[in-house]
Order: structure tokens, then C-alpha cells, then sequence
């Protein structure tokens, strides 16, 4: 009943941009975030965001490129990704939890994922 469903992934060249969507459905969440997870690569907290919107947390590798955001009244995160690099090549998870958490390990609602591919 709980469901996570991103949208806006893709291919683009490196220096360009994208922006995700991660509609929430049966239950309002308090935190919202997303990770991402690289071939041969540990996954990865890319950005959280609290209900309210006044806390904000960022990779240090994606801080200034993107930019979370929520939509309450529809129950919706989105990521803006700018000045994308080869390197943000991954599967993009959308994440979710009731709790007001201080710790990425402590989300606990997960979306399937959409993939991002940039080419140099």
C-alpha cells in the first residue's frame, strides 16, 4: 500500500542537467530523501530533506550541483541535478521514513529506482 514511485531519469551529456520526482503514496512521510548506488560501488546518501523543509543534508560530493525539494500537498520530493559529471552515473533510490532521522542509515521506505547516465 506503501509506495514510492520515481520518475526523470535518463541520459545526458556531462554539464547538463535532470531532475527527478519521487511521488509517496499511503502515508506521509517526515523524511524524504534520495541515494544512489554506482556499479561496483556501495550506495551512496546523495540528499535528505525534512517535512518542513528546513533541514537539508547533502553528499559533500553533490553539495552545489543539486539542489532536494517537497511538495507536501502532493507528497512528492524531487531532486534538481546540475552540472552533472560522469561519475553521478548511477541508479537513483528514492527513500522515506516517519521519523525526523539524523542518520541516512535510518530510513526505512524504499522506491525501485531510476537510472541516471551521464556521458563525457
Amino acid at each position: 500500500q506503501v509506495q514510492l514511485v520515481e520518475s526523470g531519469g535518463g541520459s545526458v551529456q556531462a554539464g547538463g542537467s535532470l531532475r527527478l520526482s519521487c511521488a509517496a503514496s499511503g502515508r506521509f512521510f517526515s523524511t524524504m530523501g534520495w541515494f544512489r548506488q554506482a556499479p561496483g560501488k556501495e550506495r551512496e546518501f546523495v540528499a535528505g530533506i525534512s517535512w518542513s523543509g528546513g533541514r537539508m543534508d547533502y553528499s559533500d560530493v553533490v553539495k552545489g550541483r543539486f539542489t532536494i525539494s517537497r511538495v507536501n500537498a502532493e507528497n512528492t520530493v524531487y531532486l534538481q541535478m546540475n552540472s552533472l559529471k560522469p561519475e553521478d552515473t548511477a541508479v537513483y533510490v528514492c527513500a522515506a521514513t516517519m521519523a525526523l532521522v539524523s542518520s541516512p542509515r535510518e530510513y526505512n521506505y524504499w522506491g525501485q529506482g531510476t537510472q541516471v547516465t551521464v556521458s563525457s
